[in-house]
């Protein structure tokens, strides 16, 4: 079993997830007392937070790459990064390093093309629905990307940070989400991607009318793939 370097803790709540999912998922395939071969770096969200804020994504790069370098040297045999916004400085993780990088759009673009999906909404953090480095990354898989108004967006964002990032889960910000994903089915959506690890905390399958990609139970599925591979 090779060994996942896992670039985490942005927040912790997603990356627990993300650790008891790759767990699981080994248990369920080998057997026994099998799991996965994990290298955790968990990060402090409050300094990475601060620099999204800032607006400073040079200086983020250069942490998360020296980061994904520390976990190459200590063994790691491939690097995922457990958060949808902080791949906006994947180019730097990657040129940090000579190990696989499993970017999470390229699984979430083949999972949805896989499905017969070919316009999907996207949910995430601003930084995800707004700045082009997701959607060009998807639209570069043949997908038609659609992102929430920008009243929408603010209270998506809004969730995520206010409360998801601290494990609030609420009837009330669910509902909120429903009604955004009716509004972009509405709007020629045929599935919605959760681009948000923590996004997976609050929405469920029968939330949407339409197919949800988890971002985060796509990357794990696929990381542990290549792991076992």
């Amino acid at each position: 079993m090779k060994t996942i370097g896992l670039l985490g803790g942005m927040s912790w709540e997603s990356s627990l997830e993300w650790y008891r999912r790759a767990n699981e998922l080994v248990r369920d395939r080998l057997g026994g007392f099998h799991s996965a071969r994990i290298l955790l770096d968990s990060l402090d969200f409050a300094e990475i937070e601060a620099l999204q804020a800032a607006g400073d994504w040079d200086t983020a790069g250069v942490v998360l790459a020296r980061h994904a370098a520390a976990l190459e040297g200590a063994g790691a045999d491939l690097i995922v990064l457990c958060t949808n916004t902080m791949h906006l400085v994947a180019p730097q993780i990657e040129a940090a390093i000579t190990i696989p990088f499993l970017h999470l759009a390229d699984v979430t673009a083949d999972a949805v093309r896989d499905a017969g999906v070919d316009a999907v909404g996207l949910l995430g953090t601003a930084f995800t629905m707004e700045e082009p480095f997701y959607r060009e990354r998807l639209e570069s898989h043949g997908l038609t990307v659609l992102v929430p108004d920008a009243a929408d967006r603010a209270t998506v964002h809004r969730i995520i940070y206010d409360e998801l990032v601290h494990g609030v889960v609420t009837e009330a910000s669910r509902t909120h989400y429903r009604g955004v994903i009716a509004r972009l089915v509405a709007s020629g959506a045929r599935g919605v991607i959760l681009g948000c690890t923590e996004i997976e905390l609050l929405v469920r399958p029968e939330d949407s009318p339409v197919p949800i990609f988890p971002t985060t139970a796509l990357h794990v599925t696929a990381a542990v793939d290549a792991a076992l591979a």
